[in-house]
């Protein structure tokens, strides 16, 4: 086998699949890339078992076909050293050997048999397909990821929640502290169904879907997704189970709200939790009106820290406690440039939404409140 290949661009399709390959895999050949060569298409698969990313790309000059396995390390490290230029890749099909000639030099090494690589499991007949805009699920991923959990004991909470209904899909994620749901009204699908997108996959979803502006069709059954667009396939293994019901947890009735700019207060936070206990992360609010009272204080270093913050607000005085690190995510992942922080008391949940949303969206963040001691 034979072919010819740009140093950039094939390193641009290696580097955009190579996070699926773990550290430490359970098969050696999964640290590996598998080539399948066919004429002038080659195909470039990397995996970790549960997760499998595929890429396409056009050679020129090839020559015969067949699949070979090239250890990732071998070819990604020596190909970021290498400028622009075009590669001369030849396989020996008896034993594997395989020499790469580029303007300077050129590489030898053995490849693998491509039979040993595991194949995916195909969609049971009964698979549902929705396609999203690249956008729409890049934006949907990753403000919502942040609010993931790490959860041994409930893995439902570990991946990002699909639920798709007939006129709108959800996009939610919560680890028992914070809370997001991000609904977008352009997406529609003729049966509700649902799934859960485990962590590793949607964090490569985000790192790809930036150059995408197609359409991505997902198809799922109960164990498998394949998400597809026109430069790359994803296929993963979903979180089994039943995802709690997250309307429940969101209060309805919050008779407090307050309107604030949402860089003011992020930056105050930033600043003032410097101040707060490195265990506890524990700012107070004091809500008075049109005034918030930012404050923290580590009694162990005998540090505190203060900042008022403009606002609207005429509700009766209120005091609570939020987890800096998680507020300051959740103001993080808002686009708008004010948001409105809905309370209720200091034991119950505050809901942050923002003032305006985009075209077709619904976003709403929930997070738990801390105790505080006065």
């Amino acid at each position: 086998m034979k072919f010819n290949v740009s140093s950039t661009a094939l390193l641009s399709r290696l580097q955009s699949i190579s996070k699926v390959i773990a550290s430490k895999n359970s098969l050696p050949i999964l640290d590996d890339f598998l080539f399948d060569l066919d004429g002038n298409k080659l195909t470039i698969t990397a995996s970790d078992v549960e997760t499998r990313m595929v890429t396409s790309m056009e050679v020129m000059n090839g020559e015969g076909s067949g699949q070979f396995a090239i250890p990732a390390k071998i070819l990604l490290e020596p190909l970021k050293e290498l400028p622009e230029q075009p590669l001369k890749f030849v396989i020996n099909d008896d034993n594997l050997a395989i020499d790469v000639f580029f303007e300077n030099g050129q590489y030898n090494f053995m490849g693998e048999k491509g039979e040993a690589y595991p194949q995916q499991k195909p969609l049971t007949d009964s698979y549902t397909s929705i396609s999203i805009d690249a956008q729409v699920l890049l934006s949907g991923i990753s403000r919502s990821l942040f609010a993931t959990a790490d959860d041994e004991l409930r893995p439902v909470m570990n991946g990002v929640y699909f639920d798709i209904h007939t006129d709108n899909l959800t996009f939610v994620a919560s680890d028992g502290h914070k809370l997001v749901r991000l609904r977008n009204l352009s997406i529609q699908s003729p049966e509700k169904a649902s799934f859960i997108l485990p962590k590793k996959p949607s964090n490569l979803l985000r790192s790809v879907l930036g150059k995408e502006s197609a359409m991505i069709e997902i198809k799922f059954d109960e164990n498998n997704a394949y998400i597809t667009s026109p430069n790359f396939e994803m296929v993963c293994r979903l979180i089994e189970g039943r995802y709690p019901n997250y309307n429940s947890v969101i209060p309805q009735e919050n008779p407090y709200k307050v309107t604030i700019d949402r860089i003011s207060f992020l930056n105050a936070l930033k600043r003032v939790s410097v101040f707060s206990n490195a265990a506890s992360s524990l700012i107070k609010l004091h809500l008075t009106e049109n005034q918030m009272m930012v404050s923290a204080q580590d009694i162990d270093f005998s540090i505190s820290a203060e900042e008022k913050i403009a606002c609207q607000y005429d509700g009766a005085e209120l005091k609570i406690g939020f987890k800096a690190t998680y507020l300051i995510e959740i103001l993080s992942n808002i686009a708008s440039e004010e948001i409105v922080l809905e309370l209720a008391d200091p034991s119950r949940a505050g809901v942050i939404v923002p003032t305006e949303n985009d075209e077709n969206e619904e976003v709403l963040m929930l997070l738990m409140p801390m105790m505080l001691n006065d």
